[in-house]
């Protein structure tokens, strides 16, 4: 017998109780959460035990993710890098250099538009849009 994994349920799973933004800012990965943390007062850290691996035309490709846990609540914020070396982790959104995911604890849509103009406010940002997991096609690209 062959066990086989349902990535339809795990992304389902995984994507309960989130919100995810797009975010087109065309700089490194570390100034961008610097400005993160800075201006909007987070503190994300990179948590290399996350990072994501692909492997594509015979090449391994490693996109960072950042990590800020809310204090006192059950909401973490990640920060995705789209690309790494020409390739990127959600293939159809290649105009995207972030992704912001917020999990955990229900984030309220007035709380999102808050943030997302927050980030807006940021001096690299061009573009911050909030997306939907019906657009996705690689979801399982972002599960960690």
């Amino acid at each position: 017998m062959k066990l086989k994994i349902d990535n339809e349920t795990l992304a389902e799973e995984f994507f309960e109780d989130t919100r995810l933004m797009g975010i087109v800012a065309p700089i490194k990965d570390y100034a961008f959460s610097w400005h993160v943390n800075q201006i909007l007062g987070f503190k994300f850290r990179i948590n290399n035990s996350l990072e994501i691996q692909l492997k594509k035309k015979e090449r391994n490709y490693f996109f960072s993710i950042y990590e800020y846990e809310v204090p006192g609540c059950c909401l973490v914020h990640y920060l995705y890098n789209n690309q790494y070396d020409g390739e990127y982790l959600l293939p159809e959104f290649k105009h995207l250099d972030f992704l912001w995911l917020a999990k955990g604890e229900r984030v309220e849509d007035e709380e999102m538009k808050g943030l997302q103009q927050s980030i807006r406010l940021l001096p690299p940002v061009q573009l911050v849009t909030e997306m939907t997991n019906e657009k996705i096609r690689n979801k399982q690209h972002l599960i960690f």
